[in-house]
């Protein structure tokens, strides 16, 4: 019973706390604008960056922001019409994320913010079928962007083959990933283990090293 009224108490302080840092209305036009809030296709995913640049400012060390929603053509899962629906949620994202970048760099927040955008996969070069352009789940290839602090930016690093299928060249593995991420925050993902079921566990797994070439 303590621990549960110690749960919502600790809830209704974050609602409290928050209520200032979500109330956006109070930035100026031109930052509205910046964030898309005027436009009905940009507004609720540019509320949602311009919110993560007030929470920055509060010090908040780790945000998570969520594109789409509900199933399927309300998310990026595009198995119905794979061209159609990655023309909206890009167009639903886009300028707000540019935005977060510029923002960033204004309020010089930009050297000391880690930015990662991606999904658990990507989509197959092919569609579903005849007269069916949707496109299913690809985990052997699809990318995901860093950029921020300690990223060099302006590079691809890898590729997939000529069909767009499979990453052939420089291959990541999600754990190489996870280490670089860690690498980046000043963490040695080889250092962080846990003795379980008599094996030195560790959050990258059994492997996984730091893409060297992600480093500014």
């Amino acid at each position: 019973m303590v621990a549960r009224i110690n749960s919502y108490e600790l809830a209704y302080r974050m609602q409290t706390t928050a209520a200032e840092v979500v109330e956006v209305d109070k930035e100026d036009e031109k930052t509205k604008e910046l964030y898309g809030l005027n436009n009905k296709l940009t507004a609720d995913f540019g509320r949602k960056c311009l919110i993560t640049r007030r929470l920055l400012e509060k010090g908040v060390r780790f945000i998570q922001l969520y594109s789409g929603g509900g199933h399927i053509e309300d998310t990026w899962d595009g198995h119905t019409d794979c061209i159609n629906n990655h023309k909206l949620h890009a167009g639903e994202t886009d300028q707000p994320i540019a935005a977060l970048m510029t923002d960033l760099k204004r309020t010089g927040l930009w050297d000391e913010t880690l930015l990662i955008w991606g999904g658990e996969f990507g989509r197959t070069p092919t569609s579903e079928g005849v007269g069916k352009p949707g496109r299913d789940h690809n985990p052997y290839g699809f990318s995901i962007w860093l950029s921020g602090a300690g990223v060099k930016g302006g590079q691809a690093i890898g590729a997939t083959d000529e069909l767009g299928f499979r990453a052939v060249e420089d291959p990541c593995h999600i754990s190489d990933l996870h280490a670089t991420i860690l690498d980046l925050m000043g963490l040695d993902h080889t250092r962080l283990t846990f003795f379980y079921q008599g094996l030195n566990q560790r959050l990258t797994g059994v492997r996984g090293k730091v893409i060297e070439k992600v480093k500014a």
